[in-house]
């Protein structure tokens, strides 16, 4: 067997490992806030708002919830009140509120949740992605 064919072989091997490293990754894996929360709440359809938003129960209290998903997934911001925690993500929202037993939560974009949560998250949540960065201090460009 000649020098480049063996780097030949070698490199198709190399690539279907990595293939199976990928789709066993997109299996099993999540990828986002809104994959884990799917992979580890209960899935609650008749609490669905519409097409907006996609309800999952927990029978902890909401800030316990939040405390599971941030650990796992950092939110860009939090909002913490009375009546809830709002997380915001990249392209997501992650709304956990209180319920008769433990925890709904919601899981919907950005967007949706502002428009719905505005009293809550108005102040707080800035526009556009969830994962720009703005510098602190004056100035303009903010």
């Amino acid at each position: 067997m000649t020098k480049h064919r063996r780097w030949f072989i070698l490199g198709i091997a190399l690539a279907l490992v990595g293939v199976l490293v990928a789709g066993a990754a997109a299996v099993y894996g999540n990828f986002s806030a809104r994959g884990y929360v799917a992979d580890k709440f209960q899935r609650s359809t008749g609490d669905d708002i519409g097409d907006e938003a996609m309800a999952y129960t927990s029978n902890r209290v909401p800030t316990e919830v939040a405390s599971q998903i941030t650990g796992a997934w950092e939110p860009a911001d939090q909002v913490v009140d009375a009546s809830g925690v709002y997380l915001r993500y990249a392209d997501d929202a992650i709304v956990i509120l209180p319920a008769a037993v433990g925890s709904l939560i919601l899981v919907e974009k950005v967007d949706s949740a502002y428009r719905r949560h505005h009293s809550h998250v108005g102040n707080y949540w800035g526009w556009g992605r969830g994962t720009s960065l703005r510098g602190g201090g004056p100035g303009s460009g903010k």
